[in-house]
């Protein structure tokens, strides 16, 4: 359906998010409330009450709706699966907020959302593939091409988060046991979480993320290390992609992406991991930040 008003959803594991743009990006209405977590009936009524706060706003009803969710849709079944918030797994997700919203509802990744959102009107903008990953508590990524999602027929293109970290021997694989049953994923050495757990592994200090990545700024030799080692792992994990994607962006959100020494020392390292010894893809921070996911629901329906 073709709208001037866009409603997006960002559906988190404690928060839900909803927004309403034009199609000039312009915000016209912000609402956040606590996810019920747990319950897939209030969750789907919570959706439900912010969609229609949202034209409420806008002053019209039918609008188009996008769903960003912490886990992907199957090709096979249509029903959510992969998703970190356990109650969504397994539920026909898709048709049943069509059915209560009375109208064609899209849903896709979180990280779709991030990927969709800054291909738009950020930092992809004007590139044709966009390589799109939130470093944040977990590890995920989404892919856009000349303005559209890939997802791919299982769904899952740009799970890049539940491959294994790249030219790493097992030894150290077997140190990062993953919530998905394996070992050694880049979520498990790419997010905050990874960072803190690198830093443990060396100093037997437990430390947040950002915590170690200001101190490292500040001088001190620990926490300098594991952020040295941190950024030898995300070159890596993204050098694997470039082999393979070779997009012509590659842009980072979630709490990690605001560590500045991704952006002063990562583009070298990466050209020690990508095929041919060179590597000219620039890595960028995430123009929208937060709110990249919300807007990229949105911008779900606008396509």
């Amino acid at each position: 359906m073709h709208s001037d008003w866009l409603v997006g959803i960002d559906l988190g594991g404690t928060k839900t998010e909803v927004i309403l743009i034009d199609r000039e990006s312009n915000e016209h209405f912000r609402k956040r409330v606590a996810t019920p977590g747990g319950d897939y009936r209030a969750t789907l009524e919570t959706i439900h009450s912010l969609v229609l706060a949202a034209e409420s706003q806008a002053g019209k009803h039918g609008l188009p709706v996008g769903v960003g969710i912490p886990g992907s849709i199957s090709g096979i079944t249509g029903t959510v699966k992969n998703g970190n918030s356990v109650w969504l797994n397994g539920q026909p997700m898709q048709k049943d907020l069509s059915a209560l919203l009375q109208r064609p509802v899209t849903l896709t990744n979180d990280a779709n959302c991030l990927a969709l959102s800054e291909a738009t009107d950020g930092a992809g903008k004007n590139h044709n593939v966009v390589f799109a990953a939130i470093l944040g508590t977990g590890c995920g990524a989404g892919i856009s091409v000349n303005g559209r999602i890939l997802t791919g027929p299982n769904g899952v293109a740009g799970e890049w988060g539940h491959n294994p970290l790249a030219w790493t021997p097992q030894t150290e694989l077997n140190q990062r046991p993953c919530f998905c049953g394996r070992y050694g994923c880049n979520e498990t050495f790419l997010s905050g979480t990874g960072l803190s757990h690198t830093h443990k592994l060396l100093h037997g200090q437990q430390l947040p993320a950002k915590t170690i990545a200001e101190n490292a700024l500040q001088g001190d030799k620990k926490a300098d290390e594991s952020m040295n080692r941190y950024l030898d792992h995300l070159a890596r994990g993204i050098a694997a992609v470039i082999n393979v994607l070779d997009p012509d962006v590659v842009v980072l959100g979630g709490g990690m992406s605001n560590a500045e020494q991704i952006y002063q020392e990562l583009p070298e390292r990466l050209s020690s991991y990508v095929f041919g010894g060179e590597c000219g893809t620039p890595v960028e921070r995430a123009v929208h930040g937060d709110s990249s996911g919300v807007r990229g629901a949105a911008w779900l329906g606008g396509v």
